[in-house]
């Protein structure tokens, strides 16, 4: 067993960078398969994972960042893509009283086995690093039950409903994260992007706090809980740290010298390659450039560790993959300090 603990430990201690971008679907693609078929299947989706642990030197494995998984469960109506990952195409929840009214599901429901499956082959058959599970945020999974601009102002406007979506919504993430830790999981990446819309305080008590929920009852020595904003552009940088995680995770729109500068240093701090303008879109020698821009940046920053911004998309060219690790490796091995 991982303890995850030492493991962070040691990445805070080495010097050598490490990298953990959050990337599955060019392991799809490795598989012949769509992204549809990786949604509803666990196996298909463990073999991604496996196939890209066995191409790229990742520091740990991610799952698939499908933040559909958790509404559908609660009984969301979901549209699938065959090469895209799944949206809620309309809203569960129109008033106070389906709020009181909604139940929290158990986790037999939708695709949500289907996930543990694909987490628990992982854990099963990658021994040689950790193994990140994925789910979405309380405020996040809120706005997608009831309508994001509608849940904002309800927020603000009617907070007592509010906060009974929040807990029913934490309640059923826990159950969720609970399960990945029984089955050997060692940690989960929680992704709360809608919270970034929310100024500090916002995003303090209607997302930290219950993404501290989870902390205190799940985070230990081994499983470790990872918070992912890309929504923030610094402004609620402060509330993400007073969830507790012993991880946080950045998108491309915020200066990851800053972000590093506030957290602890004795906490993860992960980011922030832009997935689409660079990793998709761009050259491979813009891959290089940019890659080692940002290494240089973060220099002296023990606990960085570079990442994607949020989920590499489909169809990114395994030429950028390949540059993005080698530009790394060149770094690690030329920097004096390693």
């Amino acid at each position: 067993m991982i303890n995850m603990n030492d493991w962070t430990n040691e990445i805070i201690q080495c010097p050598k960078t490490k990298a953990i971008p959050i990337m599955t679907h060019p392991g799809i693609e490795l598989c012949n398969h769509t992204v549809k078929e990786a949604v509803i299947n666990g196996h298909i989706h463990f073999q991604a994972i496996e196939k890209l642990n066995e191409k790229y030197p990742s520091a740990a494995c991610t799952m698939i960042m499908d933040l559909t998984v958790e509404a559908e469960a609660f009984g969301a109506a979901i549209l699938f893509h065959e090469d895209e990952i799944p949206t809620v195409s309309k809203r569960l929840l129109e008033d106070e009283v389906s709020i009181e009214n909604l139940q929290i599901p158990d986790l037999t429901q939708a695709r949500i086995p289907q996930y543990l499956l694909a987490n628990k082959l992982c854990v099963e058959q990658i021994k040689d690093k950790p193994i990140l599970a994925g789910c979405i945020g309380p405020f996040s999974l809120a706005g997608r039950l009831y309508d994001m601009s509608e849940f904002m102002m309800l927020c603000y406007s009617d907070p007592n409903p509010a906060h009974i979506l929040l807990s029913k919504c934490t309640d059923f993430i826990k159950k969720y994260c609970k399960a990945f830790k029984e089955i050997g999981v060692h940690g989960v990446v929680i992704a709360e992007p809608a919270a970034g819309l929310l100024p500090n305080d916002g995003c303090y008590e209607f997302s930290s706090l219950y993404i501290k929920e989870i902390v205190e009852e799940l985070q230990d020595s081994s499983f470790m809980i990872i918070l992912h904003n890309c929504g923030n552009t610094g402004n609620c940088t402060d509330a993400m740290i007073q969830s507790g995680a012993k991880g946080y995770h950045f998108g491309n729109k915020i200066n990851m010298v800053e972000v590093l500068e506030k957290c602890p240093k004795d906490v993860l701090v992960m980011g922030n390659l832009d997935p689409v303008g660079i990793f998709k879109m761009a050259s491979s020698d813009t891959m290089r450039d940019e890659t080692l821009k940002l290494l240089k940046q973060t220099e002296g920053f023990q606990n960085f560790i570079l990442s994607s911004g949020c989920d590499i998309p489909p169809h990114t060219p395994f030429e950028n993959i390949q540059a993005f690790f080698d530009t790394l490796n060149d770094y690690n091995n030329r920097n004096p300090l390693t």
